[in-house]
């Protein structure tokens, strides 16, 4: 998929997930905030490949971790609990499982790739990594990647 089409893709889903909490009549005064909350609002996808450039998403989910945890993530609730264990450093996600993974990998090379965008505790994220196969995917992203 070219990376316009991703982009629009990312953009209209980040929109549905955000659009409950932004929509506001026009002729209404700017009331107090709703939540004390920061937003968080995260668009992930997941596609074979090396780079989300040249890659299809195959599969995309949304998480909403702002003071209720909702999304079209398989665990929401879990995967936001991960992401506020590491401060939203997604790069980090591999060391909440340690050592002791549960499920050992083969070394098998079937590239994966992830991107994750949107909002987090009120700061844009704009994330992609790409994984050697599913396996380390899952492993190494915890319930966040595992979707």
């Amino acid at each position: 998929m070219r990376p316009m089409t991703r982009r629009a893709m990312t953009g209209a889903l980040l929109a549905t997930a955000l659009a409950g909490s932004t929509s506001m009549p026009a002729h209404s005064a700017p009331a107090a905030p709703a939540s004390l909350y920061a937003p968080s609002a995260l668009v992930m996808t997941t596609g074979h490949g090396e780079k989300a450039a040249t890659t299809t998403p195959e599969r995309a989910v949304t998480v909403n971790c702002a003071y209720t945890t909702s999304g079209t993530h398989p665990d929401p609730r879990q995967a936001c609990a991960d992401l506020d264990r590491v401060n939203g450093d997604l790069d980090r996600l591999a060391t909440l499982r340690g050592n002791d993974a549960g499920q050992p990998c083969t070394r098998e090379y079937n590239p994966i790739v992830v991107t994750v965008q949107g909002v987090w505790r009120g700061t844009r994220i704009n994330y992609e990594h790409t994984f050697a196969n599913p396996c380390i995917k899952e492993t190494q992203g915890a319930a966040a990647f595992a979707f």
